[in-house]
């Protein structure tokens, strides 16, 4: 089991409202679906760390700061001896090293990774002499996707490809490695130094107006519901939600999207749009969160 589990971005969380909400330009929902294939191949990445016997301490997705620079470790195994650190991509097709860029078979020049992970292994090196820890790091981009091939790659980069990773995560677990305190101490530091929220957080220009209003389905987004006594039906997959479930679902987008609003009645009948009634809506929300003010100015937080 992971000592820090991974959570869906802020980032990504708020991509998926604005995706079904609103309509994105070409380059905008391009960025929406890499940020959604990033994320799947953490997750199978996550699939690998997690099958690991060695003791070790395994973080995933830390957002840190280091002499005033933000950076993001996706996996972190924090070993005996050694901290090491994963940046992982879900990159597929073909692909050739170059020492500045890598390059699609098509020609078309892309950042190369390792820039990245040497960014993030110094300063994660300057965070860890800070905290007074003496652990060795090691610094890998793994390519998760068997999709990927990567032509002309020297054999002695950090670089583990697809058909190299079932021999990597053995020799991860043959690792000599016995835990004590100040390794609990450091992965418990390291966690409280995580920033739930990133310096920057790069989304597209968005407006309450331009926002479809109304409860969607909360498994095929769909906004083909219909409420028929308590419960919230999908037209589309069929799916059956609890509406007092479906309104806070909802009120959670709207907080994401949102958070300098106010919550009150009138906003959120208007968000969810389908609820008829906003005695209704007023009833899910004073059970579910604490109201301040009287009358027309009250408001829920």
């Amino acid at each position: 089991m992971p000592y820090k589990a991974r959570d869906v971005s802020v980032i990504l969380m708020i991509l998926r409202v604005l995706n079904k909400r609103m309509k994105l330009s070409e380059d905008e929902h391009w960025y929406y679906l890499n940020q959604e294939k990033g994320f799947r191949g953490e997750i199978q990445f996550d699939i690998l760390t997690e099958k690991l016997k060695r003791d070790c301490y395994i973080l995933n997705d830390l957002q840190l700061e280091s002499s005033t620079s933000s950076f993001q470790l996706d996996s972190t195994l924090i070993f005996q001896e050694t901290c090491s650190l994963f940046d992982v991509k879900n990159y597929e097709g073909e692909y050739i090293y170059d020492a500045e860029y890598f390059k699609t078979i098509g020609g078309r020049d892309i950042q190369n990774p390792l820039d990245q992970l040497k960014r993030s292994k110094l300063l994660l090196n300057n965070l860890l002499q800070s905290l007074g820890s003496k652990l060795t790091i090691e610094a890998y981009v793994i390519f998760i996707n068997p999709q990927f091939t990567l032509y002309q790659t020297p054999p002695d980069l950090p670089i583990i490809l697809p058909t190299q990773l079932d021999a990597f995560i053995r020799k991860l677990d043959q690792k000599p490695s016995r835990l004590n305190q100040s390794h609990k101490n450091l992965a418990d530091k390291l966690i409280s130094l995580h920033q739930t929220v990133p310096p920057k957080i790069q989304v597209p220009n968005y407006s309450y107006e331009a926002m479809k209003k109304g409860l969607t389905c909360c498994k095929c987004d769909s906004f083909s519901v219909t409420i028929v006594g308590k419960k919230l039906i999908c037209g589309e997959c069929g799916c059956e939600e609890l509406v007092t479930v479906s309104v806070m679902r909802n009120v959670e987008e709207f907080k994401l999207l949102f958070p300098e609003q106010k919550i009150t009645t009138n906003v959120i009948h208007e968000w969810c749009g389908v609820v008829d009634s906003r005695k209704r809506i007023s009833r899910v929300l004073r059970k579910n969160l604490k109201i301040t003010g009287l009358g027309q100015w009250a408001f829920y937080e």
